[in-house]
Parts: structure tokens; sequence; C-alpha cells
């Protein structure tokens, strides 16, 4: 879509006050006629970085900011979906992937209330951020112009935003020694850029401010923690026996598995715009949540519906990365999921130590585990019946072995 810039009036940004969005407010000032920008936060559980944006937005010339509190939406609409599904992107957790759809109807939401002529986001022209938050915005308002200033802009680095920053006197909490990408919110963080950009590097997990959800598994204790995790229908209930929400469960596990060294992933993966990158990820709670979520699915799903699920979590998992999270397909998945999810009861136990999630056991009334079947002492199992069944579902075998050996074929 070709926009006008005489018609853009009215921006809505989507604002973290990360270096990117922090330089966006000046440029599109200077390279739109000076137009009104609505900055929107969308509070995912970023904690502590939305402090003092209000006053920096207004500094940098928006004429206000708009925070959004999603951080309940987020988890129960769209983490606990991606649970139920065990949905992972080539290993990854999707912490950035789940909340851009979110924070696309967000932006979508605050754009119609305030009469906006265009929508506008910080992600690369590089990246998949740029694909999720379009997609997302699309389907509210298919069309809206939205502005992307990466795929416009003379800036052609980190560096050079920052030196675009000092010039127009909009103030950074970074500098160019500490300029690694991060996203964070209140089920993962992700450090893009610097050093791990070189696969042969280690990151600095022991140097300290590196790693801000939790320690290295090197710095963690050496007394192991145990946790018991309740689940109904696919969706945690309760932590140690005490009934939460799943935010709360989300972020008492965060705490726990930070502090024993869980969730950290050193990943190279495949963009959806073709590059490999590499990035380090924290998910504490989420790593801990998956596991246990995933083991007692072991108990109470049977072998067909286990071994389908498995398949369609890669479609999933994709859906969500690729930025399709509001498609047909991934409704229809949604459903089936939803069916799967209603043995998925039970309690797990699980041992964390040293960045390990250790199985310690597991019940539920839905398990479909027999110890009277499964023993090695006598049951009611006949296991003479099993050389019957060994013959017919070995019957191709035999046929084509006789046919191979009439044709003289070893």
């Amino acid at each position: 879509m070709t926009i006008d810039k005489s018609k853009i009036k009215k921006i809505v940004l989507a604002y973290s006050g990360g270096l990117d969005t922090s330089v966006i407010i000046p440029w599109l000032k200077e390279n739109y006629d000076n137009p009104e920008i609505i900055a929107v936060s969308a509070n995912v559980g970023q904690g502590d970085e939305l402090d003092g944006l209000e006053e920096k937005a207004k500094n940098s010339g928006a004429s206000k900011l708009v925070v959004l509190d999603l951080t309940d939406e987020y988890v129960n609409d769209y983490i606990m979906p991606c649970l139920k599904a065990d949905a992972k992107y080539e290993g990854y957790l999707l912490g950035t992937s789940n909340a851009r759809p979110l924070i696309a109807k967000g932006l979508a939401e605050v754009a119609i209330k305030e009469g906006a002529d265009a929508i506008a986001h910080g992600a690369t022209g590089k990246g998949n951020d740029q694909v999720r938050f379009e997609l997302g915005i699309k389907h509210f308002l298919p069309d809206m112009p939205i502005i992307a200033p990466w795929r416009e802009w003379e800036l052609k680095s980190r560096e050079d935003e920052i030196e675009y920053a000092a010039a127009h006197h909009v103030p950074l909490r970074i500098t160019k020694e500490t300029n690694y990408s991060k996203d964070k919110n209140l089920w993962h963080l992700s450090h893009e850029g610097l050093d791990l950009e070189d696969p042969s590097l280690e990151p600095s997990y022991e140097k300290p401010g590196f790693l801000e959800e939790g320690v290295s598994p090197i710095d963690a204790p050496d007394e192991p923690t145990y946790i018991s995790l309740t689940f109904a229908k696919g969706l945690p209930v309760a932590l140690n026996g005490q009934q939460l929400t799943p935010k709360e469960i989300v972020l008492a596990l965060n705490k726990l598995g930070g502090e024993n060294g869980i969730g950290i992933l050193d990943l190279v993966e495949d963009r959806l715009v073709g590059m490999k990158s590499r990035g380090v990820y924290e998910t504490p709670g989420g790593t801990i949540l998956y596991f246990a979520h995933e083991y007692l699915e072991t108990l109470t799903l049977d072998k067909e519906v286990q071994h389908e699920k498995a398949k369609l979590a890669i479609t999933y998992g994709e859906l969500v990365y690729d930025g399709k999270w509001f498609t047909p397909l991934k409704d229809a998945l949604d459903a089936f999921v939803d069916q799967t999810q209603e043995a998925v009861n039970g309690t797990v136990k699980l041992k964390l130590y040293k960045g390990n999630i250790i199985k310690a056991g597991a019940s539920s009334e839905d398990s479909l585990y027999s110890p009277e079947l499964a023993t090695f002492d006598a049951s009611d199992y006949d296991q003479a019946e099993a050389g019957g069944f060994i013959d017919l579902f070995g019957l191709p075998i035999s046929v084509q072995a006789r046919l191979d050996a009439k044709k003289g074929n070893k």
C-alpha cells in the first residue's frame, strides 16, 4: 500500500520506550509533516520497563501515552492456548510471538478510538515482528495504512539509531556497549545482537546483568527444589497445593525456575523472512509448565491422540511464529486441542536442580496407565495371545518375504 503522507495527520505508534520506538517519534514528526503521535504501550508484564515512559514519550514528541494493561488477557487467551497445544518453534516457547497478535489487537482498538490515520511500529525489515504486527492489524483494520520506518529510513544499524537519538536529544537507557536487542514480558526475555551474533561464542551467562530472569545453572543452589503442579483440562490451577490463577502460577514459577537456572535457551532459529538468527531466551516458568503439561499428557492421552497432537503442535507453533494467530486453521487447531485436554487432569511433581527439570511422579484420575497390565508379575493379560497378534501384524512382511524368495531376491 502506497501511503499518501499528506493525509496522515494522526499516527498510533506501538511504543516500548526502547531504542527503535524512541527514535521513531521524532523521525515520524520530521518525515510525515509533523503529525500527532499517540504512543501506545502494551503492558504484557515487562515490569519496570514501563516506568517513566509517559514523560519520555512526550519529551520525544508524542502528544500522549496510552498504556494498555493486557497481562491477564495475555496469559489466559494467548499463553495458555499455546501451552495446551504444546506449541513450540524449533524449541522456542513463542514468548515474543504469542504477544504480538494481542498487541496488534490493542493498537487497532486505540486507532479506532482515536480516529488515527495510520499505525506505526518499530519492527525491523529483517525480522519476524513486522509480519506479526501487520497481520494482526490487518485482521482488525484491513484498510489501515501501516508505517514501518525500518523499511523507509536511511538508518542502517542500531548504532545509527543511537547517534540519531543523541542528535535529537532523545534519552536512552543503553549505550553502544550494552546494546542487546531485548524483548521482555511475563513469559520470557529474549537477547539478540552484539556478541550473540557470532554462534561460535558462548553467551555470558555468569556475567552480572546478562541474565535477568534468573541465574546460570552454575550459580544455582546445590540443593534441589521440589514442586507440584495441578492441572484441570490442561490448564494449571494449583502450585504446591495452593489454588492460583494461571498468571499467578506463571509468575511464581518464574521466580522458582529462575532461582534454579531453569529455562535458558541458546537457539539458532530460522526466521520467517528466510535467514537464520541466534538469540538467548529466558523462559523459566514457561519451561516448567510445558514440561509438566507434556508429562501429564503421557498418562492421560491415548497413543493415537498423543502422536497426532505432537505433529499438529509443530503446525500450531509455526502459525504462531509466523504471525497467523487470527486464521481459520489456528481456530480449527484450537478446537482439536481443547477436545484433547478434557482428560488432562492431575498433579505432577518435579525436582528443579541446576538448570534441570527432573520427574518426581505424576497422578491422575484420568490416567490410562494400568499397573495391573504393565506389571512384570502375574496379571489378567494373557501373554500367549501376543503370538496371534504378531502373526497378523507381521503378515505384510511375511507375504513380501515369500514373494522375494520366489523371485530369488535377497
